[in-house]
């Protein structure tokens, strides 16, 4: 049976400065019985941490261990581990039910607060090495005992995992502090983006909670820390939504842009009239599309598109690009489930007759693949971001004035779905129908699309006035 005390004494800290009076580290001294313990710690505000929980305890009346030091409540952790060998493991544990995706995210938010988490900097290699090695190999499963390794990543790796802290340092809140301020902001100093440190966050918490699973940390003291994130707002910024005008310009601009232009105009009309997101518009398929019949005209006999019919598109599957070493298969996309929904759930969305029309030409130009595909690449291949991400920029400058271009005005083709979502609103479709057709929760488009609906209370006005004088 572990033997336990209440004979306790914490000395105040010990400060260690070089020969040139400079401070090297932080020393915690504490007797418990007759047995002298101490902690060293690279920054103060550690050791004072340290410090006051030891104290804390003592004053509590807890009982302290005879043979490590640590008051009972610290001493549950069962064994130690390395920081660079957690993650590893982490990433292993998460790797093969995550997309492609969240394979990238998750790798991106280990390597932003690896760098909190340095037992030394002797040795250490520059901070670019030191992303492209953890980023790009030690935190991808695929990749991380491959023998392409750069020889600078396998020297980068082998100092990794042999100078990080142990995964215990995570009980600390000054460390805590200072890997969530790692979170927050961006390599040039510039605070993140309040999206991205909420994603980042919670891959922290999540990887916080699997330490506790494995026995390294007694519990997760991330909800306990008194921190600000930045403040999360997601409205929608109004100068990135074309109007129609402004759309049909740069549909038309998109056809010009050889030679993949002509078949591209399809793909970004799904986004602007159906509110597709990229990659569900990429994995359209024939039989997700119904077209209204064609009818004959009755002085030429000739088949035409019937006037004023719609289609309907079933959104079944999305595949974002990821790039082939985060993929499942190799391929640079994994079809995945729709966004917010489970497997085999589909999201049917209305096509309206410019939709129709436009669709239709495009099957009869660009025949559907065998699979039943319809948007591919100019060798049958997959269509990449980058080749339509091209031909939108060179879309953009050719449709728009000087300044629109310059402005954030359709920056993305993402921003045709915010455009197609803004149009349903505007013209008074109700949110919770918005809502099912663009794949969101009521909440989240409201806070989303916020001012486009503010922009309609005006028109909301007078038809509660017209009400009342009836």
């Amino acid at each position: 049976m572990t033997e336990t005390t209440y004979d306790v004494r914490v000395w105040q800290l010990k400060v260690r400065k070089n020969s040139r009076g400079k401070v090297t580290s932080y020393g915690v001294r504490w007797i418990v019985a007759t047995e002298e313990f101490y902690e060293s710690f690279k920054n103060k505000a550690q050791a004072e941490s340290f410090r006051s929980d030891l104290v804390s305890a003592a004053r509590k009346g807890e009982a302290f261990r005879v043979d490590t030091g640590l008051p009972v409540s610290m001493s549950r952790t069962v064994e130690e581990m390395s920081w660079f060998d957690f993650a590893c493991a982490y990433v292993d544990m998460k790797w093969p039910e995550q997309s492609g995706n969240s394979r990238k995210g998750i790798a991106e938010t280990l390597t932003t607060v690896t760098p909190a988490l340095l037992a030394t900097e002797r040795g250490k290699p520059d901070d670019k090495t030191l992303r492209d090695a953890l980023f790009g190999w030690a935190f991808n499963r695929d990749r991380r005992d491959t023998v392409e390794q750069p020889q600078r990543v396998r020297a980068a790796l082998k100092w990794l995992a042999s100078n990080t802290e142990p995964v215990s340092v995570l009980a600390e809140p000054a460390v805590l502090r200072e890997v969530l301020g790692l979170i927050a902001t961006r390599l040039d100093g510039k605070p993140s983006a309040a999206s991205v440190v909420s994603r980042k966050r919670a891959v922290l918490h999540n990887a916080l909670d699997y330490a506790v699973e494995r026995g390294l940390l007694d519990r997760n003291r991330l909800p306990e820390l008194k921190w600000s994130p930045p403040r999360n707002v997601q409205a929608l910024d109004k100068r990135t939504v074309v109007n129609h005008q402004q759309a049909l310009r740069l549909l038309e601009a998109v056809r010009n842009q050889g030679p993949s232009g002509p078949r591209l105009v399809a793909f970004f009309a799904v986004m602007y009239y159906a509110a597709a997101r990229p990659g569900e518009a990429v994995n359209l398929h024939r039989q997700d599309v119904t077209l209204p019949e064609l009818v004959a005209d009755p002085d030429t006999g000739q088949w035409r598109e019937p006037e004023d019919a719609w289609g309907e598109l079933l959104l079944s599957e999305s595949a974002p690009e990821t790039g082939a070493r985060w993929s499942s298969t190799g391929r640079r996309r994994d079809r995945r489930e729709l966004k917010h929904r489970g497997r085999g759930d589909t999201r049917p969305v209305p096509c309206p007759p410019p939709l129709v029309k436009i669709l239709r030409e495009h099957m009869r130009a660009y025949p559907p693949r065998s699979s039943g595909q319809l948007f591919y690449g100019l060798r049958s291949g997959e269509l990449s971001q980058s080749t339509y991400g091209h031909a939108w920029e060179r879309a953009r400058k050719a449709a728009l004035t000087p300044d629109e271009f310059a402005s954030p005005l359709a920056k993305r083709p993402y921003d045709l779905r915010h455009a197609a979502v803004s149009t349903w609103l505007a013209a008074g479709v109700p949110p919770t129908q918005v809502a099912e057709w663009a794949g969101h929760s009521v909440n989240v488009l409201l806070q989303i699309y916020a001012k486009v609906l503010t922009g309609q209370e005006e028109e909301a006005r007078r038809r509660i006035q017209r009400a009342l004088e009836d």
